[in-house]
């Protein structure tokens, strides 16, 4: 049984520049149920040996909604940006959207979560009081779609050594940061990403 299909390759033109776009429909297997989970990748043409790239899980706040309480939706459009002008330079690279909302809790979860830190708890603090680790996300889906181009190294855009560590079983990684502006509603946020997380602000 195949653990993941891959649709056909379209022209996605952005306000960021030009892409190529393919979705990749991950199947797990939960309660006996065979579950559909699809992801996207937005990519410049040709595919370079050493891609630049954002694994980015989805943040319908941030992402759509212009959320200030999070990094997402920035970190999002910089890291598009940062790939199209790389592919000005004669480089290029690839983001990887993964439907993994709220670090892998889902969205009703990220929402009640959401609710706690209106109380004062902080990101990590709301997550574990739901019953979920500081970070559910599962990247094994990656390393399959990196091997499906050919990819052996890349560069990835991150500030979250975790990443790092779960990239770097696919492949080789060279960190490149991705630091967006803060705001006086994720000031917490984002100490809190450093101090527990660890994240590299």
């Amino acid at each position: 049984m195949e653990k993941f299909e891959v649709s056909n390759r379209a022209k996605l033109p952005t306000r960021f520049g030009d892409f190529f776009i393919q979705s990749f429909r991950e199947f797990r297997v939960e309660n006996d149920c065979r579950c559909p989970i699809e992801h996207l990748v937005a990519f410049t043409d040709p595919i370079v040996e050493i891609p630049l790239v954002r694994v980015h899980s989805e943040c319908l706040t941030g992402d759509v909604f212009g959320s200030q309480k999070c990094d997402c939706g920035g970190e999002l459009a910089m890291a598009l940006e940062k790939i199209t002008q790389s592919s000005k330079e004669g480089q290029g690279g690839m983001l990887i959207y993964l439907r993994q909302e709220g670090r892998g809790i889902g969205l009703f979860n990220k929402v009640n979560a959401y609710a706690l830190q209106d109380k004062g708890y902080d990101t990590v603090e709301a997550n574990e009081a739901l019953g979920f680790k500081s970070d559910n996300r599962d990247y094994s889906i990656v390393g399959d779609i990196l091997k499906y181009y050919g990819i052996k190294k890349i560069r990835l855009l991150t500030n979250n050594p975790r990443k790092i560590t779960a990239m770097s079983q696919y492949v080789e990684v060279i960190r490149d940061s991705i630091i967006v502006p803060s705001n006086c509603h994720n000031e917490k946020y984002l100490a809190t990403k450093k101090s527990k997380l660890g994240h590299l602000l």
